[in-house]
């Protein structure tokens, strides 16, 4: 049985970690600056200030592997609060790394496959390819992988880097600044409208959460050399592609067309040749994973109504 501590565990990647962690027998310690609305059973729960540097202390005692999915910024917010991203999240990711090193212990750090690559010519995007972020978000991402390599080099760390594509379902809230899917399958049922920044042509790489999990994990127990691991489905698909699937279920969505952001690469799709090497189980499809998803939505909403 691993120990393992989950950093940023109310969010949506870590409420699906934990559950697949413990689903999987490993003990599982998920650290938030808040006790969740809704605990898992089998998960234990802390709660605690990530940028109190005692608290990172207390908690990584006897700790295998951390995974660090932390980040006070988004895309959309990175551009007018940068200074936060590098001031508080950089900083103390660093000093995170210190702990992991002097503890010796495990990281996963969750980057971002869909803002350090910035615009490339070339998909699938491959790891090897030079990083050129085009906003704060990916910046920072950068920032910190450059520092977890150095520390592997010089020190002899076993950390490594996660660059996840765009992964959806269920815990995903895009009132926080990202998911399109979510916002269209809600938008849908919630008869809103949905707001789409451009034309409908931006292509991204959408990997359903499970998936993106499991990947994670590979990550965790691999014992190689291998620093960086994009998480996604080689396959990119447009707003519009996801926008036609949903329409099966919502055939008179309401959609707000708005002008292009220019913190939005017009595609993105991750190479995952290097995790396919480590997970070798077949991904859900766009219209499997957003059907998966979509009934997930309908029976919580029922649930809640009870």
């Amino acid at each position: 049985m691993l120990r393992v501590l989950i950093l940023g565990g109310n969010g949506f990647i870590g409420k699906n970690l934990a559950d697949m962690l413990v689903n999987k027998g490993e003990f599982v310690i998920s650290f938030d600056l808040q006790m969740p609305i809704k605990p898992r059973n089998g998960v234990c729960y802390v709660a605690g200030d990530f940028f109190d540097d005692s608290v990172l202390e207390k908690y990584t005692d006897e700790i295998d592997i951390v995974f660090h999915c932390i980040c006070t910024i988004n895309p959309g917010n990175s551009e007018t609060k940068y200074l936060q991203g590098y001031e508080k999240d950089f900083i103390q990711t660093v000093k995170l790394i210190e702990i992991i090193k002097r503890k010796k212990i495990k990281l996963v750090f969750l980057s971002s496959g869909g803002t350090v690559y910035g615009k490339q010519e070339i998909m699938p995007i491959s790891e090897e390819c030079i990083t050129m972020p085009i906003n704060h978000y990916g910046n920072l991402k950068v920032c910190i992988e450059n520092t977890i390599r150095i520390f592997n080099q010089l020190d002899g760390t076993n950390m490594k880097i996660a660059r996840i594509a765009n992964p959806y379902g269920p815990g995903q809230d895009y009132g926080k600044g990202v998911g399109f899917i979510d916002a269209v399958l809600k938008c849908g049922m919630g008869n809103q409208t949905l707001k789409v920044w451009g034309e409908g042509n931006v292509i991204r790489d959408y990997i359903y959460i499970s998936d993106a999990c499991e990947m994670l994990y590979g990550i965790a127990v691999y014992s190689g050399k291998t620093e960086i691991f994009n998480i996604g489905t080689g396959e990119g698909k447009s707003q519009k592609d996801i926008i036609t699937i949903a329409k099966k279920w919502f055939p008179q969505l309401k959609i707000e067309y708005l002008e292009a952001r220019n913190i939005d690469a017009s595609k993105n799709i991750l190479n995952n040749r290097r995790i396919k090497e480590i997970y070798k189980k077949d991904l859900l499809s766009l219209s499997e994973g957003m059907e998966k998803y979509y009934n997930y939505l309908i029976q919580n909403t029922c649930e809640e109504r009870k």
